[in-house]
């Protein structure tokens, strides 16, 4: 007869010196040994927004299928072809839905005239119309992510996670009259509260594995050494209760978070290197790619740990004019994103979408590689991946480049391409996908019902 014995609970903490430390997804938390999988709780659901800048150069996302209306196509059909910006995604294409058809009305110009870059991304996910002004009376809208937060972040240490690669200004004229905050800043908390996101990986770290009574930063690196040489003696306490597996699962898990310490002592000991028109803050990784990336595992081990479950992630502030020379393309984005046509800017701007687009793969990769219980960190997830512009040429927020990634707790059917009617508002996602995570929310923003058919 199998004995249950008593679960552990999904927030118990390893404690050190000024650190704690959430334990990942273990099968001792459902009560039973390790080969009984009936009573495995369900895992919680997670979402996270990343957020491109310029636009996409559309003829190379866009997927040839379907090529009728949704739900018009054959549901059925062996998943879609994939459009050379998303080829390297091959891995988990059957974890993503990628929408068309979706519009950011709040972003287009109107009356104001200029700001396309600022107005992309603050009504990215508020589905609002930005007041125009670069003072302090900015005025926006709540983001998805914090209704969110404020819903469901009471059950984890932190209610929201707000990260980017390139830090922005929070005042001053950025885009014709737009505050910077505009265009540096996806997550409001409220119509008046920008929400800064953080771009270096220590601080990061430290938030989301720190305390709240944490010595002051030189004293603790100086009497710590590793986050891990305080939590090995509280875990001891555990081996004796965890089945062989949970026991991998938890040794992985120190090693992640080891390699990830290890990574960011690594590069703040190598010499920043100049970027053309990118200031690299120290202590921050030299390398674009390898920042991404750090941030990428960082938001691995929120979700794993059940730190939070809501994160934005801004891979480069709207309008970026970043190099990306270590691809061979030396010219800025945002100058390459006016391509007027031409061919030669136009490959180069896909180069630079599939760079992009590869980081994502890492991401998603990484999720689907850590199993928590019946699934994985993907089939729990929602990842959203896209752009409040369309094509940067013609600053058009129509037809946006949209994907969402990961099964959404069973509630995503995914292996798709779904083309919805023109003008359908991208809030419409949003609300699907708040769902999702059991907020009941009637309007956000511009919308106007949720999508049919995810499932």
């Amino acid at each position: 007869m199998l004995i249950p014995s008593r679960p552990m609970d999904r927030r118990t903490l390893l404690r050190g010196v000024g650190v704690s430390l959430g334990l990942p997804w273990l099968e001792g938390m459902s009560g039973m040994t390790s080969w009984a999988q009936d009573s495995v709780p369900k895992a919680p659901n997670r979402m996270a927004f990343l957020y491109v800048p310029n636009g996409k150069n559309m003829a190379d996302w866009t997927p040839k299928t379907p090529s009728s209306l949704t739900p018009a196509f054959d549901s059925a059909a062996k998943g879609f072809e994939l459009s050379p910006i998303l080829e390297p995604l091959a891995p988990v294409q059957d974890k993503l839905l990628v929408v068309s058809g979706l519009t950011a009305d709040g972003a287009r110009a109107y009356a104001d005239g200029g700001g396309d870059h600022a107005r992309a991304l603050s009504a990215f996910l508020t589905g609002a119309r930005p007041l125009k002004t670069d003072g302090v009376n900015i005025r926006n809208g709540v983001s998805v992510d914090q209704v969110a937060a404020s819903r469901v972040g009471n059950q984890t240490r932190l209610a929201s996670l707000e990260i980017g690669t390139e830090a922005g200004a929070m005042a001053g004229n950025c885009d014709s009259g737009y505050s910077c905050v505009y265009s540096s800043t996806m997550s409001w908390r409220s119509a008046t509260q920008p929400l800064p996101k953080e771009v270096n990986p220590r601080i990061v770290f430290d938030r989301l594995f720190g305390s709240s009574n944490d010595s002051p930063r030189v004293e603790r690196d100086a009497r710590r050494k590793s986050i891990l040489d305080f939590v090995r003696e509280d875990s001891k306490s555990l081996t004796g209760r965890l089945a062989a597996n949970d026991q991998r699962k938890l040794d992985e898990y120190f090693s992640s978070i080891r390699d990830i310490e290890l990574r960011i002592e690594r590069s703040e000991k190598l010499p920043p290197v100049k970027v053309p028109e990118y200031s690299v803050p120290q202590s921050i990784p030299a390398v674009y790619e390898e920042h991404i990336r750090m941030m990428a595992d960082l938001m691995v081990l929120a979700f794993q740990a059940d730190v939070t479950r809501v994160i934005t992630f801004v891979l480069a502030n709207e309008g970026s004019n970043k190099s990306y020379s270590f691809i061979d393309v030396p010219e800025g984005h945002h100058d390459l994103s006016h391509h007027g046509g031409d061919g030669s800017k136009q490959s180069k701007l896909r180069q630079i979408n599939i760079f992009h687009t590869k980081q994502l793969a890492y991401f998603l990769t990484k999720l689907q590689s850590i199993q928590e219980g019946p699934g994985t960190l993907l089939d729990h997830s929602m990842i959203a991946y896209g752009s409040g512009i369309h094509d940067g040429n013609a600053h058009n927020h129509e037809d946006l480049p949209i994907l969402v990634a990961g099964g959404g707790s069973g509630t995503l059917k995914t292996g798709r391409h779904m083309v919805f009617p023109k003008e359908t508002p991208i809030s419409n996602l949003w609300l699907s996908l708040l769902d999702r995570m059991e907020v009941d929310l009637e309007k956000l923003g511009d919308s106007q019902g949720h999508l049919p058919d995810l499932i």
